[in-house]
């Protein structure tokens, strides 16, 4: 039998453990049971290349509650250790620079990458108990060895009785950690941290039914089995080369990885690099919806099959973690803090690898079948948009695949509406103006007007496309965005045929005048007069685009306060067609209160066209429709 003492560099590192760790206090099983992994895939190696000569089976790593006696069991079938190796792994626990150390990690402890970086895997096991105990035997010809700490950095180690290779850890759960000791949250443990470890994970029995014998009775029951409760998978599909995959099998890892998504992905993509880095993983597209913050979050990061987090900034572009799916890389440390992710050489490279890997498998789909990329489009157009607005390499990839859907579902890249549109939508400056609706429904009668003059209206809906248009005017030479809802129509595009104004100046400065009155001096309507067809609407009103999109990008957290401005004020212009009938009527009518109601009555029909009518205008406006209908 042998004492000694603990080989640490202050008088009690436990406590220190507890108090550092304690919010992620969850862990030690991951732990315990990444060791027993790591001692079972050593012994297949080294009975693979002929070093140990005994027989690698089919090992499983097991672990057992025993909650009467308030202990946990971790117990492999891997090398075990000698009396030597643990004094030499365990004993000597490598941890310096305490000081250091606190300093370091006082201010985030929940990010601080602890367990791993200082090989304090093993003693992760002190967060829940107050004294662990190791029964091991080496797959070599030694005794085996039972060691025993009780949270000092005491120990007693001496001989043990165990005739299987391989290392029991026995936990002495502490009374503040008795939650360790049911079965639903150590079930829920291995479901999230050891769920498609590569070793089998045994905890419990269940009953299977067997075949009924020959000669059975209908009535009869099944004849029924008690076998280990495996609770995880080994070989998922990730580890496996894409050439052996069909596509039921990717589904079928989806299903495994979200059992409460009932909706089939649209597409996967399958990663597999091991230079410069490794790395392998499969990543899905899901149906997508414009809200931006309820979709992220669902991508597990692994390192060699071991869940580290879910939250995968700065591992995966931001952009991409709207997706779906897993990424492992043995490159990534199993605890690391997201200030050491973003500067990671490694992460940049793996960040980077992802992001064309994503690229070149949407051009991919584009080139093969356009039709079905089409049909898929607004179910992941909102990544699409949002890596081409973030990051510089995506937006010139996407720039071949991005499509730009039209008001009547067609579809264009870039280019392809380029080309169909520069010969008609032209600005004075010659510059090729795009129109889009933003709402196919608010902005219905807007886009009947800009329809019947021939031009093309695309429908472009998601939150950010305000900001993305910034970019690619900025990118693309010689084009403008304007919503179709903006600027008057023919104050934009040129027209080769200008309309002449059936008034004369005289009574277009008598009519403004006459409007102005009636909607007064201080509103937020400039009134403007033009030619258009008779039978174009007579009030029209439009925002300016660069006040709409400067408040647009207040509202999405791009403009807000911007040069020291508060918010942006409303503004609008009120566009009077001087050959509509209902104009010329409004010059001529003689009553002053007739005129009136007809000026309120245009304005608020165009106000109600825009989506501005609202509280006491609306009242107003409907009380005084029935009086006119009377």
């Amino acid at each position: 039998m042998a004492t000694g003492k603990i080989n640490v560099s202050v008088d009690n590192i436990f406590p220190l453990i507890k108090k550092f760790l304690y919010s992620d206090h969850e862990i030690f099983l991951r732990e315990l049971i990444s060791n027993a992994t790591d001692a079972t895939l050593k012994m297949k190696h080294l009975t693979t290349i002929g070093e140990a000569k005994v027989d690698y089976g089919n090992p499983l790593i097991e672990v057992k509650i025993d909650k009467e006696g308030k202990k946990l069991h971790i117990i492999d079938q891997g090398l075990g250790m000698t009396e030597e190796e643990v004094k030499k792994y365990i004993n000597e626990v490598a941890f310096s620079g305490a000081e250091e150390f606190l300093n370091k990690y006082e201010d985030s402890a929940k990010d601080s990458g602890i367990i791993g970086h200082f090989g304090l895997g093993f003693y992760s096991a002190f967060m829940v108990a107050n004294k662990v105990e190791i029964i091991t035997k080496s797959y070599k010809d030694e005794p085996a060895v039972h060691w025993s700490c009780d949270g000092s950095p005491e120990f007693v180690m001496e001989e043990a009785q165990k005739d299987t290779r391989g290392t029991e850890i026995i936990l002495h759960i502490a009374d503040d950690s008795t939650e360790f000791l049911e079965d639903g949250k150590i079930k829920s443990l291995l479901s999230k941290y050891n769920k498609f470890m590569p070793i089998p994970i045994k905890f419990g029995m269940k009953t299977e039914t067997l075949p009924k014998p020959e000669g059975a009775k209908k009535e009869d029951p099944a004849p029924t089995v008690e076998v280990d409760n495996i609770i995880n998978n080994p070989n998922p599909a990730w580890t496996k080369q894409p050439a052996d995959l069909k596509s039921e099998d990717y589904k079928s890892f989806y299903r495994e990885l979200y059992p409460m998504q009932f909706e089939e992905p649209l597409f996967h993509i399958h990663l597999n690099v091991d230079y410069p880095f490794n790395l392998t993983g499969i990543l899905y597209f899901p149906k997508l919806s414009n809200d931006l913050n309820q979709q992220k979050d669902r991508i597990q990061l692994y390192q060699n099959q071991v869940f580290v987090t879910d939250n995968v900034e700065g591992i995966v572009p931001e952009f991409l973690t709207m997706l779906r799916g897993v990424i492992d890389s043995p490159d990534i440390p199993l605890n690391v803090s997201r200030s050491y992710l973003q500067a990671d050489g490694a992460v940049k490279k793996i960040s980077s690898y992802i992001t064309r890997k994503v690229a070149d498998k949407l051009n991919s789909l584009f080139k093969n079948n356009r039709e079905e990329f089409e049909a898929k489009w607004n179910d992941i157009k909102i990544v699409i948009e949002y890596g081409m607005l973030s990051e510089d390499k995506f937006f010139e990839k996407a720039d071949k695949f991005a499509l730009y859907p039209t008001v009547d579902d067609s579809y264009f890249t870039f280019e392809e509406l380029q080309e169909k549109i520069k010969a008609t939508q032209t600005d004075k400056d010659g510059k090729t103006v795009i129109l889009y609706a933003s709402d196919k429904e608010a902005q219905h009668s807007y886009i009947e007007t800009a329809k019947a003059k021939g031009y093309e209206v695309l429908l472009l809906d998601s939150p950010i496309i305000g900001h993305l248009i910034q970019k690619l005017e900025s990118s693309k030479e010689n084009i403008s965005f304007a919503r179709v809802d903006a600027d008057h129509i023919d104050k934009l595009i040129q027209k080769e045929e200008t309309q002449i104004s059936k008034l004369s100046d005289e009574e277009k400065e008598t009519l403004k005048t006459e409007l102005e009155k009636v909607i007064g001096e201080k509103s937020s309507y400039t009134v403007q007069l033009e030619a258009m067809d008779s039978d174009a609407s007579p009030f029209t009103i439009t925002e300016p685009e660069f006040m709409r999109r400067m408040k647009e990008m207040q509202q999405t957290g791009g403009g807000g306060g911007m040069f020291g401005m508060g918010a942006m004020p409303e503004m609008y212009n009120l566009i009077v067609n001087t050959n509509n009938e209902l104009v010329s009527e409004i010059l001529n009518t003689k009553t002053a209160k007739k005129k009136e109601r007809l000026i309120n009555q245009s304005l608020d029909l165009a106000k109600l066209s825009k989506g501005l009518l609202k509280g006491k205008d609306l009242t107003e406006f409907i009380k005084r429709s029935y009086e006119m209908v009377k």
